[in-house]
């Protein structure tokens, strides 16, 4: 489980799987396999399309377990998108990962990582390739989850299951910023701001209907 701060994230995180001596899978958003080229690259590497907010989204909860039982290793944001905190610390999770953790049993290790955004910030077109960027990662203890394994899959147990996943990835990034986290993660729920896409961008088109 990695935070999610730049579109680059998926590179930096399959060096680090493979230097493990793993093949990752991602969970990617379905949108990357509109372009025939790309969804050919994408599906011939194993990766698996998610329609995020959609009902259609348990196909990919299904297909992640069946990988995950298989011995596979697989890559989750659980954050769900690029965070939207202002000053890009992990947001309040989904519970895709929480959920695949639960049913399949698998150990949950959670990857903070720093520096990707220097190199790509969110959203951003071009990247910044001079001075070099400095990408940090450091890997944590399996998540502690044991004792909700064989709870039912309540919405209190699951989202107490996404807390600590949450939790783990904060205190590992909070390491790597040698920063203090802050003591609520942002929600984008609660701010008002769409959870998908670009969020600048829906607030420019806003401002020129207004005549901003």
């Amino acid at each position: 489980m990695f935070n999610h701060v730049s579109h680059v994230d998926p590179l930096t995180a399959a060096h680090i799987v493979y230097d493990h001596g793993r093949k990752p899978r991602y969970l990617a958003k379905s949108g990357l396999f509109k372009n025939p080229a790309l969804a050919y690259f994408l599906r011939g590497a194993g990766q698996i399309p998610v329609e995020r907010l959609s009902k259609n989204a348990k196909g990919a909860f299904d297909a992640a377990v069946a990988a995950v039982r298989a011995g596979e290793c697989v890559v989750v944001y659980p954050e769900g998108t690029l965070t939207r905190d202002p000053d890009l610390w992990p947001m309040a999770g989904k519970s895709g990962a929480a959920r695949i953790a639960l049913e399949t049993g698998a150990p949950v290790i959670p990857i903070g990582q720093w520096g990707a955004h220097n190199l790509l910030y969110p959203y951003a077109k071009k990247p910044h390739l001079f001075p070099r960027t400095q990408i940090t990662m450091k890997v944590g203890d399996p998540v502690p989850l044991d004792d909700l394994r064989d709870k039912p899959r309540t919405t209190e147990n699951v989202n107490e299951a996404t807390r600590r996943i949450m939790a783990a990835l904060t205190d590992l990034v909070a390491e790597l910023r040698h920063e203090e986290a802050p003591a609520e993660r942002y929600d984008p729920r609660k701010s008002g701001k769409r959870q998908t896409g670009n969020p600048n961008k829906v607030e420019k088109d806003e401002r020129k209907q207004r005549g901003a």
